[in-house]
């Protein structure tokens, strides 16, 4: 009650409430990138004195209690205490009841307002007539107007303030930063009346994070006093933009440095590929924090050693989620999923670090990647006990591990009900791409349909798992028309994976001179993917003629890749030229390649089987291989296309 008391007479005397007032802090993304980010600071804890002069950026509560009227401060810390909980109706009954009010009871409920996300309710308290109004009041309800992303009517409040002070004005010039109206935050700072080191330092950090380096290098240049915070801003920007050495120079021109500092370069380094640099001054700090060993770990992981991130990991003093995010991330994707597991067990074991939406994100993918659905269920269990339930990237990750886990119905049922009706485009694509991997064409169109009648316009990773759909269910005409309609679509940059979807939804429907015309006429020439597509095509209908041709060209885009020389093998064999066959075979030789015996596994009774190409050591191998021929059988009745090599040589054996 005492902190109420002192902050009501200080409002009325002119002290700041910081709601709205932007101070600095360093955020790390998982990646290991710096970014300057400007952060609100809680209403009604933390007063700004204009007339500080130790640190602007700093904040404090007056001294002196100046307090006058005890029912009005006792009214007053009431209807704080009750926004501050949620409780806005409560508040404005304290309000209305009220005999008297000052400017700061006026301001407490309006914060209230805004904080509840009742902005126009905040707009018509505040255009009462009888409003008691301050410039922490105005500057309140700009804050609400620029929190709620409304910049305009935040733009026109401001220039009708009759008093502004140097909170309101960083308040308005921090709207424009974050709305990327770069030039009016320049203008504005241009015309302020009162700077101080917050305003210099937003407008600069505003600069680097839209590439104007050049601009924020005068800025910087001009400032009459510069803080810890005005070097690192620009060291960080310098390094985002490639500038790394210009940023070491200025690094080592600092007066002072703190921690965040130094994470700053050494973010900057990593980022440019420079690890050797970044180690160094790593080595070379007086501190280290969390942050630290987290820059260094997704540096190392990033440049592909993930064996030095693992060991610098083990050294880590302590740890958080940052940290083993980064790790199961870099495991997955290095293609050790079940090391990203135990990694996941590891971390959960003690109970000190919760797992965060990209956490379980990552495991989720190394779930799908080994096919590991009781593993997947075990730790979907764990997300519907925790706030990430509801996320469209972990629903997303489920769809997926559900799906590559040949749960397709299970799959649907979190697409249906983990949604809750809050459908992004991710999930969309997810569902669709789902669709396309079990071979549904149809499902995957209606799912696509449903999607653009709910008013969702499809990108990039749409129209791909389209595609692939309409190639996998054989539905060429389908796959036209989407591919025609995305030329079509200006709004979404044809990629290479879309052009080799249609090559591959040729080559299986046997249109093999349409395919080859594609990829000529197309920016795909050199293209691994599609010239293996086609090839492939060539290998299930037995043209030799453009399949000749195609792997010719892909022996050239692929010299080390032994895979090109076997499907030519195979189709040389499945046509009965077993002389070029075995020319291809010697050439293959040769050049010292061997392709990698295809390998598969699947989890019976809590036990995994795996099966190698060509291996016949599992003891229940003569019965699986009459099971395959009898499918095979099957399948070539009903005129399923299959390759007719399924007898080859065991170096060759494609299955």
């Amino acid at each position: 009650m005492l902190t109420s008391l002192r902050a009501s007479r200080a409002i009325k005397h002119g002290v700041n409430i910081i709601k709205g007032a932007p101070i600095y802090t360093m955020y790390q993304h998982i990646s290991g990138r710096n970014y300057i980010k400007l952060h609100y600071a809680p209403p009604f804890k933390l007063y700004h004195s204009v007339t500080q002069t130790r640190k602007d950026s700093e904040f404090s509560l007056p001294r002196e209690d100046y307090t006058l009227n005890q029912d009005v401060a006792k009214a007053n810390w009431m209807i704080t205490k009750l926004c501050k909980e949620g409780n806005i109706t409560e508040a404005r009954e304290v309000f209305d009841v009220m005999l008297d009010q000052d400017v700061i009871t006026w301001t407490a409920l309006i914060s209230g307002y805004i904080n509840c996300g009742l902005i126009k309710e905040a707009r018509e308290l505040f255009d009462r007539v009888d409003a008691m109004k301050n410039v922490v009041t105005w500057t309140v309800m700009i804050s609400g107007y620029l929190k709620t992303k409304r910049i305009y009517e935040a733009e026109s409040l401001f220039y009708e303030m009759p008093d502004k002070n140097v909170v309101a004005w960083n308040t308005m010039l921090d709207g424009y930063i974050r709305g990327d109206m770069i030039e009016k935050a320049l203008v504005l700072f241009d015309g302020m009346e009162k700077r101080n080191v917050v305003s210099w330092n937003m407008v600069i950090s505003g600069s680097v994070n839209c590439g104007r380096v050049e601009e924020a290098r005068r800025l910087f240049g001009e400032m009459p006093t510069r803080d810890v915070i005005s070097w690192t801003i620009m060291i960080s920007g310098l390094a985002r933009n490639e500038r790394v050495d210009e940023a070491r120079l200025l690094f080592d021109r600092m007066p002072e440095r703190n921690v965040v500092s130094w994470n700053a370069m050494i973010s900057g380094y990593a980022q440019n590929m420079r690890l050797g640099e970044a180690y160094g001054l790593f080595e070379t700090m007086p501190e280290k924090n969390v942050k630290s060993w987290n820059i260094m770990i997704t540096g190392f992981i990033q440049n592909g050693e993930l064996e030095i991130a693992k060991r610098l990991f083990n050294e880590m003093p302590s740890k958080n989620v940052v940290s083993w995010t980064a790790m199961i991330s870099g495991c997955m994707r290095y293609g050790e999923s079940e090391e990203a597991l135990k990694m996941f067990l590891a971390m959960n074991k003690g109970r000190k670090v919760n797992p965060n939406e990209g956490t379980f994100v990552s495991v989720l993918g190394a779930c799908s990647d080994l096919a590991g659905l009781g593993e997947g269920m075990q730790i979907h269990q764990v997300i519907s006990k925790t706030i990430y339930q509801d996320s469209e990237f972990v629903i997303s990750a489920l769809i997926n591990m559900y799906s590559k886990c040949g749960e397709l119905v299970m799959a649907r049922k979190m697409f249906d009900d983990g949604s809750r009706g809050k459908r992004d485009l991710v999930l969309w694509n997810s569902m669709i791409v789902a669709y396309a991997h079990h071979g549904c064409g149809r499902e995957a169109t209606m799912v696509f349909e449903e999607m653009q009648n709910t008013g969702f316009m499809p990108n990039d990773v749409t129209y791909v798992g389209l595609l692939s759909a309409c190639s996998h269910a054989g539905l060429v005409h389908e796959g036209l028309n989407y591919f025609y309609a995305l030329l079509r679509d200006k709004s979404v940059t044809v990629r290479e994976d879309h052009y080799t979807c249609v090559v591959d939804l040729y080559g299986r429907a046997g249109r093999l001179e349409e395919a080859f015309v594609l990829i000529k006429e197309s920016p795909l020439k050199d293209s691994k993917h599609a010239l293996g597509a086609l090839l492939l095509g060539c290998n299930i209908h037995g043209n030799g003629d453009i399949g000749k041709l195609v792997a010719e060209k892909l022996m050239d885009v692929e010299i080390e890749k032994a895979g090109s020389y076997v499907l030519l093998s195979n189709m040389y064999i499945s046509s009965g030229k077993w002389k070029e066959a075995e020319m291809v075979k010697v050439k293959m030789m040769d050049g010292g390649l061997k392709k990698q015996p295809g390998c598969s596994w699947i989890e019976v009774g809590n036990k995994f089987h795996v099966f190698v190409v060509g291996d016949k050591s599992h003891r229940e191998s003569d019965a699986i291989h009459c099971l395959l021929f009898d499918l095979h059988k099957k399948m070539k009745k009903i005129g399923y296309a299959l390759l007719d090599n399924f007898m080859m040589e065991e170096d060759f054996l494609l299955i």
